[in-house]
């Protein structure tokens, strides 16, 4: 279920939270004859719909329909048409959401008791982490205040324009710099669900959760600030490294830092570069490495690699510290992607070097050579733990197999777990019906069968994709959508997030928001736009072309239908003569759209 969340982009009043589902029985409800006579507009019977002139635009001849079974409405003069949300909103200029509200209340029903409270309490800590996440920004780039935190950025060699494209921030020693500003804003105690403020042991108030850290906000995919990392740089209260704790709205398990920095190349070139320190990865960024992403926490998850799918990463290619403990983590992750059957490699960096002083010692054309040089995932494995391959002892392969136990317990039976055993058994140089023996003390995951599925959503249009795919790119075009194809959308997540985008939110708020299927189709859909630096506004007006088209032959066929069993001129009925009327506008409609081409 997609909830549309609306609010203005820099307000922290309590945001609006609408179920899609509320949204969709105040259109089911609805008597739309009812409500356009009500709001000024003389209607009559003409067959199965209703005939009046239009409000939205001045008119001698009536061209303005209504439709009470389907509770649409649409005028062949000046094209508006839609729902009867979009009848108001268009009819008073009214945003989405109070519309919704005002017709919910005519309808009686209650949408504050339908919002879910896990929904609600995630929007909670969705307000404080935006405020937070300002609020340390702001701290950063005070020239007195954030000095020292930016000089230690500047001396890691990270330039002014990358700090603020990461959104870095700063947290002062102050115990209640941000507690305070919290608490001016009534958003103190969402900002304890988000672990950004803690009650204080003795006596009353909270303190700052991060104190003397440099803050790096963790990010959504689609670029909203859902945690904190921080790096201590003042003080010793604390480890080196904190990490906002787990809530409705982050969950480390499903995130991968810098996602919204990498998806544009990894979609490209459908792969990522895995690295385990948020700043390796800003350092891989300066250095021209854009499809470097690094976990928020020392396990690879199942979330994690779907994350990865969904981006189009097909390759994961990891570049860890090239130390015992980089070596180490190899193995720690190479269970979660074998199990995933992830297309894998491993870029070995020099002793003691990491991803981000590599990167600066000897720039980008020596990363890109590394992550060239990769090696598969298996053949590193196995080189690494027995490098003497069949020619080494019984001991040094008995404590090469120990080693794999963690890897192998992982690997569910079928495939991947056959085609891993057989490449080991050449390596080792032992039977791999002997290997699972010898492995079979730490049980193999079995195939378990997959959770009985909801109710699944439909997936979007691709042409409806692609329109919605322009809008999330460029809102503006939302204006010269001439047609209004927006009315014309069926997929309702795809007309609920169009609808947040009219009310005011940002398009990476509302895509955010949106189902897993939306924003499937939505990437796949804006691989097929023009590039970033070509014109936008023809694609966009040729789908919506193309998608008003679609309507129109839609309108055609159903008139067709309708007037199939009509009698001879001399007997038409009314109903029959406004079907043909109708179909004569649409005709004229399409023959004007036709000729744009």
């Amino acid at each position: 279920m997609v909830t549309l969340l609306v609010g203005p982009k820099r307000s922290h009043a309590p945001t609006v939270l609408i179920p899609e589902h509320k949204i969709d029985e105040v259109r089911e409800r609805i008597d739309m004859v009812a409500l356009v006579q009500r709001h000024g507009v003389e209607l009559k019977k003409s067959g199965r719909s209703y005939k009046g002139l239009c409000p939205f635009h001045q008119e001698k001849s009536p061209s303005f329909y209504v439709w009470a079974d389907t509770r649409r409405f649409k005028c062949f003069g000046c094209q508006a048409g839609g729902d009867a949300i979009s009848f108001v909103q268009r009819l008073l200029g009214k945003p989405f959401v109070d519309t919704v509200r005002d017709l919910a209340k005519e309808l009686g029903i209650d949408l504050e008791a339908a919002v879910d409270p896990a929904m609600r309490e995630k929007q909670q800590i969705k307000d404080a982490t935006d405020f937070a996440a300002q609020h340390f920004q702001q701290r950063l780039w005070d020239p007195a205040v954030g000095h020292h935190a930016r000089e230690y950025l500047r001396s890691r060699g990270l330039t002014d324009e990358l700090m603020r494209a990461f959104g870095l921030g700063w947290a002062p020693m102050a115990w209640t710099d941000l507690a305070d500003r919290l608490r001016e804003q009534g958003l103190l105690s969402f900002g304890e669900k988000a672990g950004l403020v803690s009650p204080r042991t003795k006596g009353d108030g909270f303190y700052d959760t991060f104190r003397g850290r440099v803050m790096i906000p963790i990010r959504s995919p689609e670029g909203r600030t859902i945690a904190f990392g921080g790096r201590l740089l003042e003080g010793d209260d604390g480890p080196k490294y904190l990490n906002s704790k787990e809530s409705r709205l982050y969950n480390k398990s499903e995130v991968l830092y810098a996602t919204d920095q990498a998806r544009d190349e990894i979609r490209k070139k459908k792969s990522a570069v895995l690295c385990e320190g948020y700043f390796d990865a800003i350092g891989l960024h300066q250095a021209g490495v854009k499809n470097a992403v690094a976990l928020c926490s020392t396990a690879l998850t199942p979330g994690h690699m779907t994350l990865l799918s969904r981006l189009e990463g097909k390759e994961l290619v990891l570049l860890l510290d090239g130390d015992e403990a980089g070596r180490k983590a190899v193995e720690r992750l190479a269970g979660a992607i074998l199990a995933a059957g992830q297309s894998s490699r491993v870029a070995v960096l020099p002793e003691g070097e990491d991803p981000d002083t590599f990167a600066k010692k000897h720039g980008a054309e020596a990363v890109q050579q590394l992550v060239k040089q990769a090696q598969p995932l298996t053949t590193h494995l196995f080189t690494t733990l027995l490098p003497g391959g069949p020619g080494a002892s019984f001991e040094e392969k008995m404590s090469a197999l120990d080693r794999l136990k963690p890897i192998t317990s992982q690997l569910p039976v079928g495939l991947v777990r056959s085609a891993f055993f057989g490449a080991m058994a050449k390596h080792f140089a032992i039977p791999a019906s002997e290997l699972e023996a010898a492995l079979r003390s730490r049980s193999p995951q079995q195939a378990r069968p997959a959770p009985r599925p909801g109710p699944a959503e439909p997936r979007p249009e691709p042409m409806e994709a692609l329109y919605v795919a322009c809008l999330v790119r460029d809102r503006r075009l939302l204006a010269k959508d001439e047609y209004r194809c927006f009315d014309e959308l069926k997929h309702l997540g795809l007309r609920t997030l169009v609808a947040s985008i009219q009310s005011g939110a940002g398009p990476e708020d509302a895509v955010y928001e949106a189902s897993e299927g939306v924003k499937t189709a939505l990437t796949t859909a804006s691989d097929q736009l023009p590039a970033e630096d070509q014109p936008l506004e023809p694609a966009f007006f040729a789908i919506g072309r193309r998608l008003k088209l679609r309507s129109i032959e839609e309108q055609l066929a159903r008139i067709a239908r309708e007037t199939a069993q009509t009698p001879g001129a001399s007997e038409l009925t009314d109903e029959a003569r406004a079907l043909l009327e109708q179909r004569g506008q649409l005709l004229a409609l399409k023959q004007r759209l036709l000729s744009q081409k």
